[in-house]
């Protein structure tokens, strides 16, 4: 326990200042992402149009949280079945309303090389302050290490904001290669990993490869938060942030501070609600319970539909059995 506790500490990043030294030599500087993000979700009206008002309202409440910032059109904000200028325009109206010292982290992947880099212009011209990648994967059985270092070379190259890598196995059936996270680490624009598979191996590994690069790991779940601070994780992306924001916050806080027998009971607590609300049920239990904490969630957008009423139960008693409802 001590040897864990002091290993965090050591791997310890300030939130107070954005930006901060990579290394002596390189004498670069780059922005430092560590810390809580919500990825938030897309309301919709019943017509299935985007709510810009309900969007704005639950932007209010986040304020008062202590995200590190948000991420906007990632896999949770239905980002798939929304239009380029949908997905701009939600960026645009998140920039108009999130507070200056806050991170708008914007999802602008795309199938292809060329669309990435023409959506990522879009994000960072709509207010983006880094680019959320995520790994292409229609030709999943092509995209290999050789493609992979390829494609996101040139979306680095081309982008004027710092571009985080993102692999969700999950949605896309494909991991990110732990090679190419390592040769991508070198990249001066390229300044972390959103991973989302859960392998706490392969995090520690990376975090280990990538330490001379000042590589920024984001865990990609609140289910293994904690597993993830303690082998050098910065931060995380969490769904489940969304409807616990201040306990995932709490979480993190209590990691970084060395406070691990706490840390370890809070985490068990946030298990259950976090797998319904992500791999179990989706995007349509997380809009549920975000109905249930004050939050503006509302229907998905079609194909998705409603949960059943023995889902909606099920979900029901994941967070009431832990204590949150």
């Amino acid at each position: 326990m001590f040897a864990i506790r002091s290993f965090n500490l050591l791997c310890r990043r300030s939130t107070v200042s954005t930006w901060r030294n990579t290394s002596q030599l390189a004498g670069k500087m780059r922005l430092d992402i560590s810390g809580i993000y919500p990825p938030i979700a897309t309301p919709f009206t019943h017509s299935e149009d985007v709510d810009y008002q309900r969007l704005e309202d639950n932007l209010k409440k986040y304020s008062n949280l202590p995200f590190r910032g948000l991420v906007v059109q990632g896999s949770n904000g239905e980002y798939p079945y929304l239009s380029v200028e949908e997905r701009v325009e939600v960026v645009k109206r998140v920039k108009q309303a999130l507070p200056q010292h806050k991170l708008l982290m914007a999802g602008s992947g795309c199938e292809s090389t060329r669309g990435t880099i023409l959506m990522s212009q879009r994000m960072t011209e709509a207010g983006a302050d880094c680019l959320l990648v995520v790994t292409p994967c229609f030709y999943r059985g092509r995209m290999d290490s050789r493609a992979l270092i390829d494609h996101y070379t040139k979306v680095a190259d081309s982008s004027s904001v710092p571009v985080v890598l993102y692999s969700v196995p999950a949605n896309t059936g494909l991991d990110l290669p732990v090679d190419a996270v390592i040769q991508l680490s070198q990249h001066t624009n390229i300044i972390g990993l959103k991973d989302s598979g859960g392998d706490i191996s392969r995090i520690a590994l990376i975090v280990q490869k990538t330490r001379s690069q000042d590589f920024q790991v984001l865990a990609g779940s609140a289910g293994f938060l904690a597993a993830a601070y303690a082998v050098g994780a910065v931060g995380g992306v969490c769904a489940l942030a969304n409807v616990l924001g201040q306990q995932v916050c709490d979480l993190a806080q209590l990691c970084v501070s060395g406070r691990w027998d706490e840390a370890r009971e809070l985490q068990y607590r946030l298990i259950e609600p976090n797998t319904a609300v992500t791999r179990q049920y989706g995007v349509p239990a997380l809009k549920q319970a975000m109905e249930w904490f004050g939050y503006h969630g509302g229907v998905c957008r079609s194909p998705l539909q409603p949960l059943s009423k023995a889902d909606l139960a099920r979900l029901q008693l994941s967070f009431s059995s832990n204590g949150w409802l």
